[in-house]
């Protein structure tokens, strides 16, 4: 990538060499950033980020940060920011675990309590509850629409743009979207998000702060997290996301406590007929199949250990200690019987 630079830097007109000196300054760093980033650091016009790729034979943005992060050694495209190809599984595993947390914590300190206020209160009062979200964001609008179908409101999640289109379409005044989205520049979630604000439904974005779908929604709560899902595969964004759904449905599930916990208490009662009985935990430390075999084990040594007092005879049971009536005597008690 470097060479490549310096092979086409003294054709470049003034901002896009000023584009490429900020390139080489900063590496890795500049993967991360979108293209509306890139220009607001760098001084120059989106136009000029599109001509600098195309001097430098890529046919866009993407393709061009693809490229420099397998250059840079910013992680592994489309794997992990951090993961590089040569680690270990535990250098793998440490990786992973640790930006998921860092991120969680940012997110975390970072969150507004009023953002939070408001989404409850928004969703605890809606008539239904619609959740949308396209590819990832899809999965983790099913995982929060399965918390919220047991607190008492109809609920459903969509991930086909064309589905969640027509039903955003159909939503009444009283009904809640939630559209979920990283980027929130989704083109098909700012469609959902325009048709139902049109329909009188109320929109609750789980976004990034700043985004064109945060400028739609009604409620907002913000999850910026810098994950760029054009390089690498959207982890942590998707994380957050699904914990901030906890977050929701815990606070309605408070706010509603009269009315769900019967309800709940029936389902959870239900689930509990379905178990196999007498399917306990293991014993700690032990597999589920040491625990078996300890319990057969023990069982089997009840069932053929003797009697106490076959183990042990007792002293009248000795031979030296038994007495034998002499013959007369007991004829003549038989006599005296007789």
């Amino acid at each position: 990538m470097r060479d490549r630079i310096l092979a086409v830097y003294d054709s470049l007109r003034p901002s896009e060499r000023r584009l490429a000196d900020y390139v080489a300054r900063h590496g890795a760093s500049v993967i991360r950033l979108t293209m509306p980033e890139l220009a607001d650091r760098a001084g120059v016009s989106q136009p000029t980020i599109a001509r600098f790729c195309a001097a430098l034979g890529y046919d866009g943005f993407k393709e061009f940060k693809l490229q420099f992060a397998q250059n840079v050694g910013g992680g592994t495209p489309f794997v992990h920011q951090d993961v590089e190809a040569d680690d270990r599984p535990a250098d793998i595993a440490g990786k992973v675990f640790d930006r998921t947390i860092a991120t969680l914590m940012s997110v975390r300190n970072a969150l507004s309590a009023d953002q939070i206020e408001h989404g409850i209160r928004l969703l605890a009062g809606a008539r239904r509850i619609e959740f949308y979200g396209c590819g990832n964001s899809g999965i983790v609008a099913l995982d929060i629409q399965h918390k919220f179908f047991r607190l008492g409101i109809p609920t459903t999640a969509y991930s086909d743009p064309h589905v969640f289109s027509m039903s955003a379409a159909l939503l009444r005044p009283g009904d809640v979207a939630v559209l979920v989205s990283n980027s929130g520049r989704t083109w098909d979630m700012l469609t959902a998000a325009t048709l139902a604000r049109s329909s009188g439904a109320s929109v609750l974005a789980l976004t990034h702060s700043g985004s064109p779908l945060a400028r739609l929604a009604d409620v907002c709560v913000f999850s910026d997290v810098e994950e760029d899902s054009e390089v690498y595969t959207p982890m942590t964004s998707r994380i957050c996301h699904l914990v901030l759904g906890d977050v929701l449905a815990a606070g309605v599930a408070l706010d509603r406590a009269d009315s769900v916990a019967a309800g709940l208490q029936r389902a959870k009662a239900h689930l509990r007929e379905r178990r196999i009985a007498g399917a306990d935990p293991a014993p700690l430390g032990k597999t589920p199949a040491a625990a078996s075999a300890t319990t057969a084990s023990e069982a089997t040594s009840q069932s053929i250990k003797p009697s106490r007092a076959a183990r042990r005879p007792t002293k009248s049971d000795s031979p030296a200690n038994k007495t034998t009536k002499p013959a007369a005597h007991r004829g003549a008690g038989g006599a005296s019987r007789q």
